[in-house]
């Protein structure tokens, strides 16, 4: 179902329903959505006209809070940590530090990167959140929109990253290179194929930088939307790196209970995959009738010269 059907089915008019998705009012899977075009389990939506006022996809949201550490939404464009750049002193990190008079970093996601993202509330808990990314037992899984058609359904990518590559960006160390460097291994699947454009699941086994965006553009499958692995078609494919934190799972520090969150895609990447398949369905109903006509024709040809 729509989630704007299932909120007419709320009994509110379609002014209401634009002002309930505009505001954040609406979530799915725990996530402010203003995208009321995208298919939703309606057991999974959440409707709270006294919700505080926020701006989905602009704004920060909170999908989880306790004691020791929260679970946030980052939107597109917002840094994770403070960074030493124009603008660099807003984050993810300052956000919930202001508003919850406590942040201390976990992990990291891209500016450009959309979804979610852990943060300690002390430092008792980040030491133990750390301590499993060193071990590997968090798991992470992004979704990513890719150029191309992977020929395999699943696959692995596992090589040692070096700052420089030899083309001034971070990735794989050359083959025969012995500079050192940190080994990146990531698990990729094909969730969706539209057209020339895949819709690929990432899970990471290990924490590096840009480590998806490497791996995929090392192995001729950019994100669209890069605009430092991409180049050409791929790179303007899409007006942000189309790349979401789609699912992270974890131990708690204190209780240690298994938890696990499970993102919906940010509104504009949803909004970019429908119409990626309307496209597609478009281009495949129009070359349908020219190959009827075409037939008709070699048809019309055959019975001329069997008249003569």
């Amino acid at each position: 179902m729509r989630l704007s059907q299932h909120l007419r089915s709320l009994h509110l008019s379609a002014a209401q329903v634009r002002q309930a998705l505009k505001t954040g009012k609406v979530s799915y899977r725990g996530v402010p959505v203003a995208d009321g075009g995208r298919d939703v389990d309606p057991d999974e939506i959440v409707y709270r006209p006294n919700a505080p006022r926020l701006s989905p996809g602009r704004d920060l949201a909170v999908v989880y809070r306790d004691q020791d550490l929260v679970v946030i939404h980052k939107p597109s464009g917002l840094l994770s940590v403070p960074a030493r750049k124009s603008g660099g002193h807003v984050s993810a990190v300052g956000v919930v530090r202001r508003v919850l008079g406590s942040a201390l970093p976990v992990h990291r996601l891209d500016e450009q990167t959309s979804g979610l993202m852990l943060v300690a509330l002390n430092q008792k808990a980040q030491i133990h959140l750390k301590a499993q990314l060193e071990e590997h037992s968090v798991q992470r899984r992004y979704v990513a929109f890719v150029q191309g058609k992977p020929r395999r359904e699943e696959w692995r990518c596992q090589s040692v990253f070096i700052r420089n590559r030899g083309d001034g960006l971070r990735g794989s160390r050359p083959i025969g290179s012995e500079e050192s460097g940190k080994e990146a291994v990531t698990h990729f699947s094909v969730q969706q194929q539209i057209g020339f454009i895949a819709v690929v699941q990432a899970r990471l086994e290990t924490g590096r930088t840009h480590q998806v965006r490497i791996h995929l553009a090392e192995g001729r499958h950019p994100i669209l939307g890069d605009p430092l692995y991409a180049r050409g078609r791929p790179r303007h494919g899409a007006s942000r790196l189309c790349l979401h934190a789609a699912e992270l799972e974890f131990e708690h520090p204190t209780t240690k209970e298994q938890m696990s969150f499970n993102a919906p895609l940010a509104d504009d990447m949803a909004q970019l995959r429908r119409a990626l398949i309307r496209e597609m369905q478009f281009v495949r109903s129009a070359r349908s009738p020219i190959k009827k006509s075409r037939k008709g024709k070699k048809n019309k040809r055959k019975r001329a010269s069997g008249r003569k």
